[in-house]
């Protein structure tokens, strides 16, 4: 292999592990020979892990190769510690080749230290001897003169040059513990560095299982404990649009729910609020989940309405105090506050909602709080847990090259951070919009009464940090607020609701039944109610607003023959839009309709049997049908399911901000239909 294709190799090794380090975490290195295409002659390179790279999933784009003659050179011009800011952009005119990532902070500490390959990494045992208040001392107890400790100090040029000097002066040493940060691990070869990474990482974890406190959170807290799953889940189904709302007041975020028993163990403990109240300590704990939780200081037992309650008066004293952590700190330079609202919210006997910009951010959030646990969980049980200074965490958090990463992020889509549940989205047209909406950057939802293809649907739409499938009897109230309960533990909460499901059965006014009628109002007419008020319960609580959109029909505005039931159920969807956008329109909540007509392609509802029956009406063969309903159109156009989708977007997005109470017609142009 050669040097890249090795280090990848380690990297992607190291990084599979959760235990070695957290996702985004850390980075590799490693030095080699290449031939300069220019000179023809031997060149020394440093390839590392680029700015904001995965070890896990690193590919050779995810790479920086730096001439490293070029890059030692920086230390005869280096300005000193208060400007070491200045040789990231250094660090550009030290690039050998074309493409590849941009130099991460990290990058000074792989190119100085004397060794061909070197590992910076963010293990929970590694961090918890780094927090321990006598973390220097156990550092000694632990490994001897084979590891070293590096008080804190912000990554940079000037870390670099500590760990090169350590490297230099203790020549036994494998690696050493960055004091408040992590591990870093050197080697002659990949496979040494990677040795004796892990050797760090298992033998702090190895020592804090034998010498760690029973108790390390001391003992379990009077009512905390967790509560039993399935009450555990609704209490958390119904608190979780009031927590998307507070962690949603500064901008729109998406939310993650984790009641795994690391969370419910530690809130279940006596010490969780002094712990939680210190914060986080390795900067890529607190970048993701800000430097503390909001936690809800109420026992399991509490009553949902006390806790709603409740934590929308914490939820003004985080914002209050994260203000006044911003006051304290800030400078001139300083880039403007990011949001004062938490991104970990905590409830005892419940569990932990994690947010951010996507679905997965939020869960990577949710992750690193875990990470955090348990580096409290392992400074605790032999020490006591001390993350670093405030003020170090206010430079970190808004670092100048921090801000300047932000920046370089791409422009969001349309529809990111919203969450979008479609029913009957298996097929036809609520597949086609659940394709549209998560193409636009929303979450999906797909719900279908058959579960096996609503979880197909979502698999092919994307992964869980894009869409779930969920099974949902629409006329069934029960089932209704089960699928909207774990649409919020999905996703946070919910925007954007298309009601979608329905059915149709082509009949007369004399063969039409009781069945007949009762099954097609069921389904749309009752079905649309439930759901509508379902989601409109989670809309005003989030108080963000929102959007509901019925797919109804030119059949409720038109009298065509055989359809009484189907036509008289959908008149009654039509109307509902008109009567929610009156009511609703209060809270920020928009509802619309569509009016489709001859959407044959992918439909369930003509593959059911209904466009044999509308073929027969019509006199034309059934596979003809998609043609016939085009050529009695204003456009002579067939109307496709991403036709009906293409609406649905428009109505949702960033254009029609302002409409509410519209039928939007996407028939092709049939007269009859016109609104009037």
């Amino acid at each position: 292999m050669t040097t890249a294709e090795e280090l990848i190799a380690r990297s992607n090794r190291l990084g599979a592990d959760p235990k070695n380090t957290n996702y985004a975490g850390g980075n590799t290195s490693a030095k080699g020979i290449a031939t300069d295409p220019v000179t023809g002659e031997d060149v020394e390179l440093l390839w590392v892990k680029g700015s904001g790279g995965d070890l896990g999933t690193l590919k050779e784009s995810g790479l920086a190769v730096l001439r490293l003659d070029r890059m030692r050179a920086l230390v005869d011009v280096y300005p000193g510690v208060e400007r070491e800011d200045e040789m990231v952009a250094a660090f550009d005119y030290c690039l050998h080749g074309k493409g590849g990532a941009a130099p991460s902070i990290d990058t000074a500490m792989h190119g100085l230290v004397d060794a061909a390959h070197v590992d910076h990494l963010h293990p929970d045992s590694g961090i918890a001897i780094a927090t321990a208040t006598d973390g220097e001392a156990l550092t000694t107890s632990i490994f001897g003169d084979q590891v070293v400790w590096v008080p804190w100090r912000r990554p940079g040029f000037q870390l670099g040059l500590d760990i090169a000097e350590i490297k230099t002066k203790n020549p036994q040493a494998v690696g050493c513990v960055l004091g408040g940060h992590g591990i870093t691990a050197w080697g002659d070869t990949s496979e040494e560095a990677e040795k004796n990474s892990l050797w760090i990482i298992d033998t702090a974890a190895a020592y804090i299982e034998e010498h760690s406190k029973v108790e390390p959170f001391g003992p379990a807290l009077d009512g905390y404990q967790s509560l039993p799953e399935g009450e555990r889940r609704t209490k958390a189904a119904a608190l979780a649009a009031t927590i998307r709302g507070i962690a949603s007041a500064d901008q729109p975020m998406v939310g993650h729910f984790d009641d795994s028993d690391v969370v419910l163990d530690f809130l279940a403990s006596e010490a969780h609020p002094r712990l939680a109240e210190l914060g986080t300590s390795c900067p890529d704990h607190f970048l993701r989940t800000k430097i503390k939780p909001l936690v809800l200081d109420l026992p399991a037992t509490a009553s949902v309405e006390e806790s709603i309650a409740r934590l929308k008066e914490l939820a003004v004293g985080y914002r209050e105090d994260y203000q006044a952590y911003y006051d304290r700190h800030a400078d001139a330079h300083s880039p403007a506050i990011r949001g004062k609202d938490p991104l970990i919210v905590l409830v005892p006997g419940v569990g932990m909602f994690s947010f951010g910009k996507n679905k997965q951010t939020a869960r990577v959030a949710g992750e690193f709080y875990l990470n955090a646990i348990n580096v409290m969980r392992g400074a605790e049980g032999l020490s006591t847990y001390a993350p670093i200074e405030e003020s170090e965490k206010f430079r970190i958090e808004y670092w100048a090259l921090e801000e300047a990463k932000l920046q370089r992020m791409p422009a969001p889509k349309p529809l990111a951070t919203r969450v979008a549940l479609v029913t009957g989205a298996a097929s036809g047209i609520g597949k086609a919009t659940a394709k549209r909406l998560a193409a636009e950057g929303a979450c999906v939802v797909i719900a279908d009464l058959d579960l096996a293809k609503a979880e197909a649907a979502a698999a092919e739409i994307g992964g869980p940090d894009v869409a779930v499938g969920l099974a949902a009897d629409v006329s069934d109230e029960a089932a209704v607020q089960a699928m909207f309960d774990a649409a919020v533990l999905a996703f946070g909460g919910v925007d954007l609701v298309v009601n979608n499901a329905g059915l149709s059965l082509s009949k007369s006014l004399l063969e039409t039944t009781e069945r007949d009628w009762d099954l097609q109002h069921d389904v749309m007419a009752k079905g649309s109610f439930l759901v509508s008020k379902a989601a409109a319960k989670v809309l005003i609580e989030q108080e963000m607003g929102g959007d509901i959109v019925y797919i109804s029909s030119k059949n409720s505005l038109f009298a065509g023959p055989n359809n009484v039931a189907y036509g008289a159920a959908k008149a009654d969807q039509a109307h509902q839009v008109r009567l929610l956008a009156a009511e609703l329109g209060a809270y920020g909540i928009k509802v619309n309709g569509i009016n489709p007509d001859g959407v044959v392609q992918g439909s369930g509802i003509f593959a059911g049997g209904w466009g044999a029956k509308r073929a027969e009406v019509y006199g034309v063969p059934e596979e003809e049908l998609g043609k016939f309903y085009a050529q009695r159109t204003l456009l002579k156009r067939e109307v496709l399911p991403e036709n009906i989708a293409n609406a649905v977007f428009v109505l949702c997005g960033p254009d029609l901000t302002h409409t509410t109470g519209l039928h939007v017609p996407v028939d092709a142009g049939v007269a009859a239909a016109f609104l009037r």
